[in-house]
């Protein structure tokens, strides 16, 4: 089972980055998906979940209408689209594939400078 992320990297206020997460090793289109986030010297925070057929999307409240949760089921792969970052999103972003069991990624670390 592997849950790998990419796209993170290093942007600039108002900027945008998309994430993406790519499975092996399970049915993907059975599981729910997640993204977390963590900054640093803090806990671990929900962002984003769609549900496996992609009929349902929910947000944490400081979204504000900023991210985009998406998934290709055919392709085993989900999807973070980041817009307008501000600093305060900096942290270790991480997928997770949530049904009978939870699988996470390793994470991708995002930066947003001011």
């Amino acid at each position: 089972v592997r849950l790998v992320e990419s796209g993170g990297g290093l942007v600039q206020t108002g900027g945008s980055l998309r994430l993406s997460c790519v499975a092996s090793g399970f049915t993907f289109s059975d599981y729910e998906l997640r993204w977390y986030r963590q900054a640093p010297g803090k806990g671990r925070e929900l962002v984003a979940t769609v549900t496996h057929s992609s009929d349902m999307t929910t947000y944490g409240g400081f979204v504000k209408g900023r991210f985009t949760i998406s998934r290709d089921n055919s392709k085993n792969t989900g999807y973070l689209q980041m817009n307008d970052l501000a600093p305060e999103d900096t942290g270790v972003y991480y997928c997770s594939a949530r049904f009978s069991l939870q699988y996470w990624g390793q994470g991708t670390q995002v930066t947003v400078s001011s």
